[in-house]
């Protein structure tokens, strides 16, 4: 009798339906990961020769997965066309999410999404109810889709001039518009964006995706109902949300900051030395947008100055926006953090913003997220600092890009020991699921106080 009450136990700690929605998701990227490394291991998607370890292809695939791009091996001489456009497959989940598309898939099979698969859609995407979740998701799908198809028809037409055949011309069109659009950072040219340094129609058509995609899902929704005219019933004036005025603001005044500080700091370095203004101009500005989650580069990022690197490991740690392809802090957390700081040095009680008032609990969950995450960050550093033989500052700008799922590197990345892998592979996943999915993932079952102490007031500052 006993041991079957021991059997019963072990079954129903295994059942899916037992899982909290969090950890069901989590569940969903490791498996998504799994399926990646099965996916990229097969023989047919190499090139000749290639021969990868299981960390290798471990650590290719949730760079995948969380659309980071920090390679430990070249992706060009690694895969064939066949790898390029199976890794752009696994871009896609990584980039619009297991939810968006596992759910696409389920309505193609004619199911239905339960009351259990709406709630993970809702903790996936962020969202505050769970009305309407389905068809938001389908618009988000189809947005990202036509983004990518736009992306590939101009690159891929363009890319005529640059390489011998239209096949190969379509393949690189195909993947630089999927790996700018999804954050990933991956490329096939074997070089990054290096050989368009001074192409600034394919910097200009790379910035506009990699923008779409870190920008926010909702933003897109809302600009999208905006253009069409779809504005709620009764209200023939179309107001944008708060969300979207905010990470809006907030995404492109980091952008404009980081370009500034670049064209700053390394106006009299040694790689802008020689650079006419308008070569200055767009160095400056394409590494600045990058920062935001993008990883494409379109110079040897280890030649900046140090303040200029560490300038964009700060942008890195912030990241793309809530609900998009990107990770780090995510732009609205810091934010609200600003708002929070210069309120409170005014004397005020609340945070009032664009004619509405910031919640409280919303405030609180900024400053536990940025908290969280820099302690993270900071042992990471510590940990791959004493393990590994590199200096400071490429360590940082490792941990940086691996926690924002950037993927910029000034060029350690492949020289790292399996350890020092495990900790890059832990920061890519914790920032493509988010501080909070991993906070939830590791606390305990919520309980409600029975009883309270007095309170008392403890010095701050």
């Amino acid at each position: 009798m006993q041991g079957d009450y021991k059997v019963n136990i072990f079954s129903k700690l295994f059942k899916v339906s037992y899982l909290s929605t969090i950890r069901l998701i989590v569940l969903f990227y490791i498996i998504a990961v799994i399926f990646s490394m099965v996916l990229l291991s097969i023989p047919f998607f190499h090139n000749e020769g290639v021969d990868l370890s299981f960390i290798d292809i471990l650590f290719t695939s949730v760079s995948a997965i969380s659309v980071t791009g920090l390679t430990v091996v070249s992706t060009a001489d690694t895969f064939n066309a066949a790898g390029s456009i199976a890794l752009s497959v696994v871009l896609q989940f990584g980039g619009i999410g297991i939810m968006t598309l596992g759910t696409f898939i389920w309505i193609i099979l004619g199911k239905k999404i339960g009351l259990r698969g709406r709630q993970l859609i809702q903790i996936d995407q962020n969202r505050a109810t769970l009305g309407g979740l389905v068809q938001l998701l389908l618009k988000i799908l189809k947005i990202i889709l036509l983004i990518e198809l736009c992306g590939t028809i101009i690159l891929s037409t363009y890319f005529l001039s640059y390489f011998d055949t239209w096949q190969e011309a379509l393949l690189q069109g195909f993947f630089a518009a999927v790996s700018a659009t999804t954050n990933a950072g991956f490329d096939i040219t074997g070089s990054s964006l290096v050989l368009f340094a001074n192409d600034y129609f394919v910097q200009f058509i790379n910035i506009i995706l990699l923008t779409l995609g870190a920008i926010g899902f909702p933003v897109l929704i809302e600009l999208q109902d905006y253009l069409r005219g779809d504005y709620r019933e009764g209200n023939p004036k179309h107001s944008f949300s708060l969300f979207t005025k905010l990470t809006t603001l907030t995404f492109f005044a980091l952008i404009l900051v980081g370009w500034i500080l670049i064209l700053i700091l390394e106006h009299n370095a040694a790689f802008f030395a020689d650079k006419a203004w308008h070569e200055k101009m767009f160095y400056s500005l394409f590494q600045s947008v990058t920062t935001r989650n993008g990883g494409l580069a379109t110079m040897d990022i280890s030649e900046f100055t140090s303040p200029t690197l560490v300038m964009m490991c700060v942008l890195m740690f912030i990241g793309a926006s809530p609900s998009s392809v990107g990770g780090g802090i995510r732009t609205t957390t810091f934010a609200i953090m600003l708002l929070a700081i210069y309120n409170y040095a005014k004397g005020r009680t609340s945070i009032k913003v664009f004619g509405r008032e910031l919640v409280d609990e919303d405030v609180i969950r900024s400053f536990i997220v940025i908290t969280t995450a820099g302690m993270v960050c900071i042992i990471s550093i510590i940990v791959l600092h004493y393990i590994e033989p590199f200096p400071l500052l490429p360590v940082v700008f490792e941990v940086s890009s691996a926690f924002g799922t950037t993927g910029l590197s000034m060029g350690i990345t492949p020289e790292l020991s399996t350890a020092g892998k495990c900790v890059i592979i832990f920061l890519m996943f914790v920032g493509r699921i988010g501080i909070f999915s991993f906070l939830f993932l590791i606390r305990g079952k919520a309980t409600t106080d029975k009883y309270h102490y007095p309170k008392e007031k403890v010095i701050i500052g």
